[in-house]
């Protein structure tokens, strides 16, 4: 009898704890594997890519694993990735930590840079705006997620397209606005983690999986 689950790969790099991810994703109705095999990535129904810590720390990670073209091979043919928190930063086109510029995967336009707020890291429940027309956010939009970072992408640079529907995008706030997730046709991501986000993350997770 073969599961209706779907079977997510939840990449494993070496990054921070991604238990949390795994099991969240399970209670969301996922066959979950935590694994760098790269084949098994890139065939997956779903591929989530974690990430704590800092940005550079992250990229190298990523890198040493193939993760670029990982990614790349599955939204090449339409397959989804959801990143999270680091993960979802470095698929911007760079990061700045320190005075460090260190190159992103360039799926989006934009830089990731220190947060502008009188208070980092920025940590906690915080509300989001989501766009209309979100699927990740479908019956969550007034709810509140959970934040841990002091650095993110505080100006979107996407230029419109005839051919292509531009990427919905939620913002939050913290001192400043930043975007908080992003829907680009199979490519997700959200700044917050919606592992550590109650009932709010598991309905948004159970709406990513329902993409799937």
């Amino acid at each position: 009898m073969t599961s209706s689950r779907p079977t997510v790969v939840v990449l494993d790099y070496g990054s921070g704890n991604v238990r949390s991810a795994v099991r969240a994703l399970q209670r969301a109705g996922a066959e979950v594997e935590l694994t760098a095999d790269r084949s098994t990535s890139a065939e997956a129904r779903g591929l989530v890519v974690p990430g704590v810590g800092a940005f550079a720390a992250c990229m190298q990670a990523l890198e040493a694993v193939g993760a670029g073209e990982v990614i790349g091979r599955r939204l090449a043919g339409g397959r989804p990735v959801l990143g999270i928190c680091v993960g979802m930063q470095v698929l911007f086109e760079s990061g700045v930590e320190h005075g460090v510029q260190t190159r992103g995967f360039g799926e989006w336009p934009g830089v990731v840079s220190q947060l502008d707020a009188p208070v980092l890291p920025h940590m906690g429940w915080n509300s989001v705006v989501p766009p209309t027309g979100s699927a990740l956010f479908a019956g969550v939009e007034g709810e509140r997620f959970y934040f841990v970072h002091s650095y993110g992408v505080r100006e979107w640079r996407y230029e419109p397209s005839d051919r292509l529907a531009p990427p919905l995008v939620t913002w939050a706030e913290h001192g400043s606005p930043f975007i908080a997730a992003v829907e680009d046709g199979p490519l997700s991501a959200t700044q917050f983690h919606p592992e550590k986000s109650g009932d709010a993350g598991h309905l948004l997770l159970r709406n990513w999986l329902a993409t799937l």
